[in-house]
């Protein structure tokens, strides 16, 4: 009798386990850098996980920048890339918020990266379209509220955690991921 209690208990959880969903989401993680050593001020974006419609695995990251980082840049527009962040950058870096999308957020993420790849030259402008500028509209996107204050659009880790204090009620709730 003991025998079949633990074989149907056991067959309940299995069901039970079966009918629950896997949480599957793609995370976008916002980092700011800021100026030191070898390092140029800089903003960006990672996104990690797994797109719920496709169980595509996603692990990438994107960031915005002049192509050749010279005194030019200080004098107007040069020629600007998207560039992948990688593992070295990422852990030189700071996360300042981490965000679960939806598939549809994701793709909409997506969608500005490949506008902003697809820019004509010069695209790249301190004062107009920098790397600040660039996870503006990707936090933009994603829902949130953001301001582009002028004395905070060359100040990455400056203008992320304004972003935070804007967005706090959405922050301290279940799509944050980690601080």
């Amino acid at each position: 009798m003991f025998r079949s209690v633990v074989r149907l208990c056991l067959a309940l959880i299995l069901l039970l386990g079966w009918a629950v969903p896997a949480f599957a989401a793609v995370e976008i993680a916002f980092y700011s850098r800021e100026l030191g050593g070898n390092n140029f001020p800089h903003a960006f974006v990672s996104l990690t996980g797994t797109v719920d419609a496709t169980g595509e695995r996603v692990d990438t990251s994107y960031g915005f920048t002049a192509k050749s980082v010279t005194p030019a840049i200080l004098l107007g527009s040069v020629a600007g890339e998207i560039i992948v962040e990688g593992p070295q950058q990422i852990a030189r870096s700071d996360r300042q918020f981490t965000l679960a999308l939806t598939d549809a957020q994701y793709r909409a993420v997506m969608a500005v990266v490949e506008e902003w790849r697809n820019r004509p030259q010069p695209s790249y402008n301190l004062n107009r379209r920098n790397c600040v500028h660039f996870v503006a509209e990707l936090a933009r996107t994603v829902g949130l509220r953001v301001e582009n204050a002028e004395r905070l659009m060359k100040r990455p880790r400056s203008f992320l955690q304004h972003v935070r204090s804007l967005n706090r009620n959405l922050l301290l709730g279940p799509r944050l991921a980690r601080p």
